[in-house]
């Protein structure tokens, strides 16, 4: 998603159909969060649509104009760049003033360095392999909300990814 319009659209299609079928469906319709575009307006696209979820793997790569496949520049691929959590911020913090859920999801999400980081931008819902999982909770488990807060101010201050991973 990259406009309201497409929202309204897909809105539109939704409700015609339901009207078709002897007993309308109630739903809940939601956007991948992928774009720059998106994220820099999330206030608006937040009135628009029932719940966020956050494509950390899209959102990283088109913030950063780096294909992560490209063996010339996917070293330069990290969600821990502070422009990339600026824009998770934004996303989570207009999610949270609209009063919608909000997620993560992609790479990000299974990578315990970046739990702190997560937590401290105010995120409560990753969606991350099950193979993580034990290690994700269990890390959980031993941080403050405060402590990551406060991570999170520190790394938003940097201009490059390595200093932000080395904090995590």
């Amino acid at each position: 998603v990259s406009s309201l319009s497409e929202i309204s659209k897909v809105r539109a299609t939704i409700e015609a159909v339901s009207m078709e079928l002897d007993d309308p469906c109630s739903y809940k319709l939601g956007i991948m969060v992928e774009v720059p575009a998106v994220a820099l307006a999330a206030d608006q696209f937040a009135k628009a649509v029932d719940f966020f979820s956050i494509g950390s793997n899209d959102l990283t790569q088109y913030t950063l104009a780096v294909d992560r496949g490209n063996d010339l520049v996917g070293h330069l691929f990290s969600e821990f760049n502070p422009g990339v959590l600026s824009l998770i911020q934004k996303t989570i913090a207009a999610a949270s003033r609209a009063g919608i859920p909000v997620s993560l999801c992609g790479e990000m999400a299974s990578k315990p360095g970046a739990i702190p980081l997560l937590l401290g931008l105010g995120l409560r819902q990753i969606s991350a392999s099950w193979t993580y999982l034990p290690e994700i909770r269990e890390l959980i488990r031993h941080l403050r909300i405060d402590e990551c807060e406060a991570l999170v101010a520190r790394a938003l201050l940097e201009t490059d990814a390595e200093p932000v991973h080395e904090m995590c």
